[in-house]
């Protein structure tokens, strides 16, 4: 074979080769397939809203008074009272009434200081049946720092020790705690102090209404009458009719009952003026909302019997009488 036949057979293997090593084929490339969407994924089911847990009350303190350890407890607040605040009051010191609502928390008499914008009430005690007394509430006494504590200390009367208390307002049941030297455990006590147990000169000049200050023209009025004290069951007629004479106010006062043979205001005594019927008086007064002590005697016991009550006449009620 000759040197040209042999070149040309190599020229056709490398042709070959090279087709080849291309991956020529006679059949068409599979076809790509089509890229397939994920799956959707099945809804997720939202769980129901559930109602939050109510807050549980957390317990009281170890040391606090509950249940059997407490007596029933008593409203100290009466009708009609509205806070008297030191700014109403004169600088100066005054024996006032103290109100418990525990029976078990008394005081053989209580003197008010004032001074400025800042009043305290001195309780004086034969008793020391507590150590220490706290302003606010028998659990948030049980947890305050022992400097905060009121202590019982000894006063400057023979026979007494006292606690010395911060005050807002009278006629206005405060919180306090008090803790038993025998239990060893804190008491919530209500301790309200009556503006109407205060002289009328203690007041700053205008705070009482009066009716000259009101301008009441003499005449004939009706007014609301509140009765306050006793056991709470004897009422008067409300509204009452008053007469103003230059100046001076008298109310008739008509009670629920006719068992009232008097009714004593200080040392002045006043009569029925009715001899059938509900006892009837005609009772002078100066203040309106103010609460007047007065003394009425019942025959309805077995002895005739003095009780304590209070009067106040509501101004803002004030009107002519038909």
């Amino acid at each position: 074979m000759n040197k040209k036949t042999i070149s040309l057979l190599l020229a056709v293997m490398l042709v070959l080769s090279l087709f080849t090593a291309c991956g020529g084929s006679s059949s068409a490339p599979a076809a790509t397939a089509a890229p397939t969407a994920a799956p959707t994924a099945a809804p997720t089911e939202v769980p129901a809203e559930t109602e939050a847990p109510a807050a549980t009350e957390a317990p009281a303190p170890a040391n606090v008074a509950s249940g059997a350890d407490t007596i029933e407890y008593e409203d100290v607040t009466e009708e009609g009272m509205v806070p008297v605040g030191p700014e109403f009051i004169k600088d100066g010191q005054y024996e006032v009434e103290m109100k418990s609502s525990s029976a078990m928390f008394k005081a053989d008499h209580c003197v008010l200081t004032v001074s400025g914008d800042e009043m305290y009430v001195t309780l004086y005690m034969t008793s020391e049946a507590y150590l220490y007394m706290f302003a606010g509430t028998a659990n948030e006494a049980a947890v305050a720092p022992e400097e905060e504590y009121i202590l019982l200390e000894p006063s400057d009367q023979d026979g007494y020790k006292q606690f010395v208390l911060p005050l807002k307002a009278l006629d206005d049941g405060e919180p306090f705690a008090a803790f038993s030297k025998k239990k060893e455990l804190w008491y919530d006590r209500t301790l309200l102090f009556k503006a109407s147990s205060l002289p009328v000169e203690a007041f700053e000049d205008g705070f009482l209404a009066t009716a000259e200050s009101l301008g009441l023209a003499d005449g004939e009025y009706t007014v609301n009458v509140t009765l306050s004290g006793g056991t709470g069951k004897a009422s008067v007629a409300s509204p009452s009719r008053v007469t103003v004479t230059n100046g001076e106010c008298v109310a008739e006062i008509i009670w629920s009952s006719s068992k009232y043979d008097y009714v004593r205001i200080g040392e002045e005594k006043y009569l029925p003026v009715n001899t059938e019927g509900n006892s009837t008086f005609l009772l002078p007064f100066t203040y309106f909302d103010y609460s007047m002590m007065i003394m009425a005697d019942t025959t309805a016991m077995s002895q005739p019997h003095e009780i304590e009550y209070s009067l106040r006449f509501d101004s803002a009620s004030l009107q002519p009488a038909a």
